[in-house]
């Protein structure tokens, strides 16, 4: 992780564009020229970022994603801001639209469901439990592939996920009204989301069952 003087890092962000911020500051930054700028602040004295920073966790989970085949940002440089008590990735953003805002754009959303239910197999068969996984950080690429952004909150197990941490993941998709109502939208349907899952994962269940599991919870 590079040190960054306080007026390198005023250079740096010149002409930015605050994209997200809260009453400690600056959150996300976008550049002049495309690329993003996210600022982490260590919240407890005392806790794993201390060991291991979560600027840190975004680059390490952009190297584990790529080797598995994910789309994902790349990193440009990782940075530690001590004059504003921040460590900082700076990175190219992952081309394309969150599945959100197609869906709020409706555009060609229909035909994603089914994409999307083989792509979080995907995810759930790698072994990769990614607890911010939501329709606004699945992004549709160019390629028309899916990709995941904001990587920072994720675990990359060895094996499979089992039964409870995929319920819980289908739980974290549906935090948000308009993603619960787009992904639960018809459920039983061939080709929706949890049929085109359970076609492409090792689960072994009933569509109907899965479905009843993940609304009680929801």
């Amino acid at each position: 992780m590079q040190a960054l003087e306080h007026s390198a890092y005023l250079a740096l962000r010149e002409g930015a564009e605050v994209l997200e911020a809260d009453s400690h500051g600056d959150k996300v930054l976008r550049l002049p020229d495309g690329a993003y700028l996210k600022l982490f602040r260590r919240k407890r004295l005392l806790s794993s970022a201390a060991i291991w920073p979560y600027a840190q966790r975004f680059a390490d989970n952009t190297k584990a994603l790529q080797t598995r085949g994910i789309p994902c940002p790349e990193i440009i440089e990782l940075y530690r801001i001590a004059s504003i008590e921040r460590d900082a990735v700076h990175y190219a953003p992952l081309p394309g639209q969150t599945l959100r805002q197609l869906i709020q754009q409706e555009i060609g959303i229909e035909s994603l469901r089914a994409q999307l239910g083989e792509f979080v197999a995907k995810l759930h068969a790698c072994g990769i439990y990614f607890r911010s996984l939501h329709l606004g950080n699945i992004v549709l690429t160019p390629e028309n592939t899916f990709g995941l952004i904001d990587i920072a909150d994720m675990k990359f197990l060895r094996r499979p996920l089992h039964k409870g941490q995929r319920v819980r993941n289908f739980q974290h998709m549906l935090r948000y009204s308009i993603d619960k109502q787009w992904l639960l939208s018809a459920p039983l349907k061939p080709n929706g989301f949890f049929d085109s899952y359970l076609t492409h994962s090792q689960l072994q269940m009933e569509l109907s069952a899965l479905i009843q599991i993940v609304d009680q919870h929801a």
